[in-house]
C-alpha cells in the first residue's frame, strides 16, 4: 500500500492520558499511531475512515518513556482496565463541562 505523506515526529499531535499521536487527514478525521507501536518501529499511522496512511520519521531519542505501570501487564494478569479509562473519560468531560460553565458565568 502506498504513503499519502511522510510526516515529521514533531507535526504530531500526543495525548498524553491516551498515549497516542494524531495527525488531521484530508478526509475530516485523524491518522494514529500509539506510543508503544512507535517503540516497537513502527512508523505508519493509518487513518480510521479512509484508506490513506502516512510514514513518521523519528528517531527513538525522540520519543517520550513508556510508563512503567504499562496497561499490558495489568490485562495480563487479567484485570480489567476498561473501567479505569471510561472514569477518565467522564472526568475529562465533566472538568471540560465546568470550565464552558465557569467561563459563561
Amino acid at each position: 500500500m502506498s504513503i499519502y505523506e511522510e510526516v515529521e515526529f514533531e507535526d504530531l499531535d500526543y495525548d498524553p492520558i491516551k498515549r497516542i499521536y494524531t495527525y488531521p487527514c484530508p478526509c475530516g478525521d485523524k491518522f494514529s499511531i500509539s506510543l508503544e507501536e512507535l517503540w516497537d518501529g513502527e512508523d505508519i499511522a493509518t487513518c480510521p475512515s479512509c484508506t490513506l496512511r502516512i510514514e513518521i520519521i523519528y528517531d527513538e531519542e525522540d520519543l517520550p518513556p513508556l510508563p512503567d505501570n504499562d496497561d499490558d501487564e495489568s490485562e495480563e494478569n487479567g484485570e480489567s482496565v476498561t473501567g479505569e479509562d471510561e472514569r477518565g473519560d467522564a472526568d475529562d468531560e465533566l472538568a471540560a463541562t465546568t470550565q464552558k460553565i465557569l467561563t459563561v458565568q
